[in-house]
């Protein structure tokens, strides 16, 4: 896992070349106008799933985890606190894998929480258990998903 600000995606970018497209798409886009919902960037090598939902409560929050993709977050609107936990420790599986989706989830409680600003973001790899949309009130938010 990576948190940091938008001010500071240098040395992060130099990761993936898809990072640095990510990256450059986030700084270059007005979101105020984009309707949620899938938006390609590079077909399924690298795409945003912009979600406007309402914070829940991190005993409502589940873990899951990807196979295939990269997580890049950035809230929008509000702040969202993002639950962590090792996927190697996750035990307890609530839905199995669905390759389709690439996603798991688990009843596993997350070890730690993060939150994140407008302006940062967080980058889950698979090796990150998440627990995401935790948080009050409405959270407008960015998914950058790349393809690993």
């Amino acid at each position: 896992m990576i948190q940091a600000s938008l001010n500071d995606t240098k040395r992060i970018e130099g990761i993936s070349p898809l990072f640095a497209k990510a990256f450059e798409y986030v700084k270059n886009t007005d979101f105020s106008k984009m309707e949620d919902g899938r938006h390609d960037i590079e077909g399924d090598n690298l795409y945003a799933n912009i979600q406007t939902l309402n914070g829940k409560n991190i005993q409502d929050a589940s873990i899951e985890i990807h196979k295939k993709y990269i997580d890049i977050q950035i809230p929008l609107l509000g702040v969202e606190q993002i639950g962590w936990k090792p996927t190697c420790d996750l035990l307890e599986e609530a839905s199995p894998y669905n390759e389709e989706e690439d996603i798991a989830f688990y009843i596993d409680k997350p070890t730690s929480v993060c939150r994140i600003y407008p302006g940062q973001f967080v980058i889950f790899f698979p090796e990150d258990g998440h627990a995401p949309g935790i948080g009050e009130g409405m959270i407008r938010k960015i998914v950058l998903k790349v393809k690993i």
